[in-house]
């Protein structure tokens, strides 16, 4: 158990602040230059770019698309960033709703949403673990939700002095930032884009209800009508939120549909042909070629292609630390288009302080010395992490979260001898951070484009950069209470969170003893020698 009693009113207490700011956000937006007045005035620049509307909206979307991505991160395994739909839904509010909004308005609205919803990448993958686990109870919300706070804040201060080492020197595509560019540069075109939105919303909630009122099914089993066996998977699922993920990602999503064609199509059937799985029948069969031989190897493929991805960016990460000091404020005494650095300094050793603190207060059976080393620990790998992370989707769209986040939990594990609290909460806090990190510098690309200034982004998003771990949380916790009384999540369940499933068998192999070391070695070779081919991602 916690240290310290866990109060659920503590926990609503937060829900109340994020709720209390949203409606919050909802009434800045309604009253932002309502009043007349007849004094002209006189601009402080040529564009509006910081504003409470743009703020309000930001929030506003932020925590919706967080409780949407959430539930689809459980259901599909990966998420995606809002920084598309917040841009389209703010030059339809700003400019068809208020009557202004500009270009650089409308990167803050976006700039805002997508660094509230990315943290719920962080969330999915580990958190839901310790619920299928068993041990919701072992562990006080309140240091669970500091915990990712930090983290949150720590991605966002580690990566923004690398901003013009990554956008200015090496100049990284960041394909999504760019993308987004795109779309603010149109405004012309954003009322067609936002009907298009309303149409997909519209045939989604359709497709949904008929699937539930049983007019649709809920797969097509292809594979049954040509006689395949059920453990090579051939059957197509009634999702639009499955299309709708293949779409937004792209691209970027192709080595996801490969990587299921080569698991259920050719993997598979060579296992059970081989006898490499339990002489089993039926569904325990298709059961057994997932546990015993897909889910192992892809997890290695994971851990093997984050290392080889860490290695390949090593020349990068050292003249991006190099970078370091370039990202003082100007000799001439000219204010900085970027954040000062000694805030950054504080970020991080603020940070590492509530590490710390989540450590030793938040779990049972840890010492002061194993908590200040899983903190100094928590905060290197952190900042090492974000790097790569923001390095590879700067030039390829992926990053290899899952695989930093599985090597992350195994030595925290080794750390703190097999303490799951710990490494799950310390797991999370990474894994926010540097999902916050990509999304940082996808943002600050796209403010590259339109001509927004850096320090004006970092400020607002380290600004609200507590919402979006606290909805993510929040949200996890209202699915787990699902009406029915049966667990929102794990296997057997709609969703099946199957990134936390992933994690879920790492950790009970090494609190067992019994981990698959070869299943990983093997796999962990393949995603190496995936990573260094020129499509980025496929390890």
């Amino acid at each position: 158990m916690a240290r310290h009693i866990t109060r659920e009113s503590d926990f609503y207490l937060l829900l109340l602040w994020v709720v209390g700011l949203f409606l919050g956000g909802i009434y800045l937006i309604r009253s932002d230059d309502t009043e007349v007045d007849d004094t002209p005035v006189v601009p402080e620049g040529p564009y509006r770019e910081v504003t409470w509307a743009a703020v309000g909206l930001g929030i506003l979307q932020g925590i919706l698309m967080t409780a949407a991505f959430v539930y689809s991160g459980l259901k599909l395994g990966f998420t995606l960033g809002g920084s598309t739909v917040a841009a389209i839904m703010g030059f339809t509010v700003l400019k068809g709703v208020i009557g202004k909004g500009t270009i650089v308005e409308n990167n803050i609205n976006q700039t805002i949403a997508s660094g509230i919803n990315i943290a719920g990448s962080g969330v999915i993958f580990t958190l839901p673990v310790l619920f299928m686990m068993g041990m919701k109870d072992n562990f006080n919300p309140l240091f669970m939700c500091l915990a990712a706070v930090a983290g949150s804040f720590l991605g966002i201060a580690v990566i923004i002095p690398l901003r013009k080492q990554m956008i200015d020197f090496d100049r990284l595509r960041f394909p999504s930032g760019t993308a987004v560019c795109a779309i603010l540069k149109s405004p012309g075109a954003g009322l067609q884009k936002a009907v298009l939105l309303g149409a997909g919303f519209l045939i989604s909630v359709i497709v949904v209800v008929c699937v539930h009122s049983k007019y649709l099914p809920h797969t097509i089993p292809i594979g049954k009508w040509f006689g395949f066996p059920a453990y090579t998977q051939t059957g197509i699922s009634v999702s639009t939120m499955n299309l709708g993920a293949g779409l937004l990602s792209g691209l970027g999503g192709l080595p996801f549909a490969l990587g299921g064609v080569l698991a259920f199509w050719f993997c598979a059937p060579l296992a059970v042909r081989m006898d490499w799985v339990s002489p089993l029948a039926g569904q325990d069969l298709t059961s057994a070629v997932y546990l015993q031989a897909l889910r192992p190897v892809g997890i290695g493929m994971l851990i093997g292609g984050a290392l080889m991805g860490v290695a390949m960016a090593f020349p990068m990460m050292k003249e991006a630390i190099r970078s370091l000091s370039r990202s003082q404020a100007a000799d001439d005494g000219r204010v900085s288009d970027e954040m000062p650095a000694k805030f950054i300094y504080i970020g991080i050793a603020g940070a590492a302080v509530v590490f710390f603190l989540a450590a030793y207060l938040g779990t049972e059976g840890i010492s002061v010395g194993r908590a200040i080393v899983i903190s100094i620990f928590g905060t290197v790998y952190l900042a090492v992490a974000g790097i790569i992370v923001a390095e590879c989707t700067g030039a390829t769209d992926i990053s290899p979260l899952s695989g930093l986040a599985l090597i992350c939990v195994t030595v925290i594990m080794f750390l703190t001898q097999n303490n799951v609290v710990a490494a799950v909460l310390i797991g999370m806090a990474v894994c926010v951070a540097t999902a916050q990190c990509a999304d940082m510098m996808q943002d600050l690309k796209t403010g590259y484009l339109v001509g927004s200034l850096p320090v004006r982004q970092q400020t607002v998003q380290l600004a609200v950069a507590w919402i979006g771990p606290l909805a993510a949380i929040a949200t996890t916790y209202f699915l787990w209470h699902t009406p029915s009384g049966q667990p929102g999540f794990g296997p057997g369940t709609p969703l099946i969170a199957p990134q936390a499933q992933a994690l879920q068998a790492m950790v009970e192999g090494l609190v067992s003893g019994n981990v698959p070391y070869l299943k990983y070695l093997c796999g962990s070779l393949l995603g190496a020698s995936l990573t260094v081919l020129p499509v980025g991602g496929l390890g």
